[in-house]
Parts: structure tokens; C-alpha cells; sequence
């Protein structure tokens, strides 16, 4: 497949590019300082941009089989930038036809999983009441992606860690998985490139876990 990715520099977009690259897919890596892009190889384009021009990301989307983005807010500081880069990706994709999106959210934004203890209701609140602003960024962001007209899905991981690739993960379309904590940086890039070209995750928001 061609592919671009956005958020290329942070944890799950150098995954992604990195694992795409491996599975031999062409890929266009979006980012704002290519001195802080370390991933190298034969079918990569390293294509530089803030993303306050939407008309200047035309070229980075079109003819591309699928996006996929890591944007968002690293610092509550930051809460904000998942909903207003996101408006420029999804501008430049339906100025130039191309529809399938795949964004990482977070759990907390999707629908709370079925028998959740007391214990974990407790502690998803406490995160929540911490980041909330983070977390209303990428709820804003989702309706963006709702009222679009591309054919979008929203990950939602728990906790990310820095763990190697394993490839073993919950996914449930349109929900959360139970007792879902923890999930790899790395797992989440390959549960978006699995997801990549897999219609039932179309508009639709997908909750991962291990």
C-alpha cells in the first residue's frame, strides 16, 4: 500500500513508519523537523510540514491508499493540537479524493467496557479528571472525524508503554476491552496497519488492549 503518516516523530508514528517500511509498503513520513527523524529506507519520502497550511498537505495525501496519524498532545499544554492538525489532514484529504483515515485517540474517549470493577471506574476517573482537557481535545476531534467525509477509525489505547512489538492484543470494534491497562506503542502501529485496508473498522471507533 502508499501510505502516509502524520505525527511520524513521536512514539506510534515512527512505529508505524518503521513497521510499514518493514512490511514493504511505501510510506510518506510527515514532519515538522526531518533532523529529528532518525527512521531511514528505500521506499520512504521524508515530506516536511507544520500542517498550518492545509493546501500545502495536498500532495503529501493524494493518491495515498490510507493516512495514519499520531498526532496529539504530548503535555496539557499541548491540549488542543489533536483537533486543529486533524482539520488540516482531513481539509487536504477531501481536496484530493483520498478517504481512508486512522487516527489514535484514547480509551477514555470511547464507550466505558461491559463489567468494569469499581476499582478500575475509580482509576479511569482519576486519569480523566487529570487530563480532561487532552481527553475533550480528542473527543472534538472524533466529532471532527464524524462529520467528515472520509472513511475514518479512531484507536482508542489505554496506558502506553515502550515494549517491543508482540503482535497479541484485545480489539473491540465499537467498544473497549475489560480490564484493559496497558498497551505497546508498538502494538498500537500494528493494530492501525492491520486496521488499515479492514472494512469493518470503518467509522467506527476501535478499542485495543492487552
Amino acid at each position: 500500500m502508499k501510505l502516509t503518516v502524520f505525527g511520524a516523530t513521536g512514539g506510534i508514528g515512527r512505529e508505524i513508519v518503521r513497521q510499514a517500511l518493514d512490511a514493504g509498503h511505501e510510506v510518506t513520513a510527515v514532519v515538522r523537523d526531518p533532523a529529528r527523524f532518525t527512521v531511514t529506507g528505500p521506499r520512504l519520502e521524508v515530506f516536511r510540514s507544520d500542517l498550518s497550511d492545509p493546501e500545502a498537505l495536498r500532495p503529501a495525501v493524494a493518491g495515498r491508499d490510507a493516512i495514519l496519524s499520531g498526532l496529539g498532545a504530548r503535555l496539557l499544554a499541548d491540549a488542543g493540537v489533536a483537533t486543529r492538525l486533524t482539520r488540516s489532514v482531513l481539509w487536504a484529504m477531501e481536496a484530493a479524493g483520498t478517504r481512508r483515515l486512522l487516527v489514535v485517540s484514547a480509551a477514555p474517549v470511547g464507550p466505558p467496557p461491559e463489567r468494569q470493577s469499581l476499582a478500575d471506574k475509580a482509576v479511569v476517573a482519576a486519569v480523566s479528571a487529570t487530563l480532561r482537557k487532552i481527553y475533550d481535545d480528542l473527543r472534538e476531534m472524533e466529532a471532527e472525524l464524524a462529520a467528515s467525509g472520509t472513511d475514518w477509525t479512531s484507536v482508542r489505547p489505554p496506558r502506553l508503554t515502550d515494549q517491543p512489538v508482540t503482535g497479541h492484543y484485545r480489539r473491540v470494534v465499537g467498544g473497549t476491552p475489560a480490564k484493559g491497562r496497558t498497551i505497546a506503542r508498538a502494538d498500537v502501529a500494528h493494530a492501525m496497519l492491520a486496521m488499515a485496508d479492514d472494512p469493518a473498522t470503518v467509522r467506527q471507533g476501535v478499542g485495543i488492549a492487552y
